[in-house]
This record gives C-alpha cells, structure tokens and sequence, in this order.
C-alpha cells in the first residue's frame, strides 16, 4: 500500500506545483488540464471558467507522489499539513523563508523539546505546511 496526498485549488494550481517543483526538488510527471478531458461529454463537466484550469496534476516530491487540482467551490485545507521532514537545521531554515514568504505563520521556525528546528505555516497558495528537523527521541 501507498499514500500519496492530494490538494485542491481554486485555479493557481498548476502555479503552485510549479513553485513547488523550482523550490522542492520535486518533478512534476503530468498535467491534465480541464479541456483536456477524454470523452464525448467533457465539456458538460468542465466548469465555467476551467477550460484551462488543472483537472489532474502529479508530482514525485520527496519519493511520495503530490497530486493537485483546480476545484470550482475550492475549500482550504484546514486540519490538515504536508510535513517535511528534512535532515539539517540550514534546508529547514532555507524552504522555510522559501514556502512561508507570502503565506500565513501559525508557529514560527523555531527549536523545541522534539526538532532542532520545526515550523507550521501557509504558503501563499494556501497549503499548510510542516517544517521539521526532528531530533533523535528516546524510546517510547
């Protein structure tokens, strides 16, 4: 079994991936855009407005796959963060200043009793984010 995450945006998707591909590392393997979708009665399906707009995107991020969309009465995320674990304080720092700048602080990166640097956030596609240098925990 796999898990892969899936977001939904209100038609800066293809943006945000493309962000996420330059400042990540990710790769991005295929987009499909709205009035790219197969069959006869695509278009009765296609919002108003979408045309052009991302009906399905998929990026390899990290070894995990990252799928988005463009949604007509986009919701955004709210319970939910994308974490990062990253392997030293400087990349967390760096994609810190890089995926905050924009976005809304919720926890500011800083060191706590489990990370030697940990941070929560919004960028300013509105995808909530955490940020962690976890460091080594005792046994449980």
């Amino acid at each position: 079994m796999k898990m892969s995450t899936y977001i939904n945006f209100g038609g800066n998707c293809a943006e945000a991936f493309k962000f996420y591909e330059q400042h990540l590392g990710g790769k991005i393997n295929m987009t499909m855009l709205w009035s790219q979708m197969p069959g006869p009665d695509a278009a009765k399906y296609t919002p108003p407005g979408f045309a052009d707009k991302v009906l399905h995107i998929s990026m390899q991020l990290g070894g995990q796959l990252l799928l988005g969309a463009d949604t007509p009465n986009h919701q955004p995320m709210r319970s939910a963060y994308i974490t990062l674990n990253v392997d030293s304080n400087e990349d967390a720092e760096s994609i810190y200043k890089t995926l905050s700048e924009g976005g809304e602080i919720y926890m500011a990166m800083n060191e706590t009793f489990f990370a030697h640097r940990f941070a929560q956030f919004s960028d300013r596609f509105g995808t909530k984010w955490m940020l962690i240098h976890s460091k080594p925990m005792g046994p449980a």
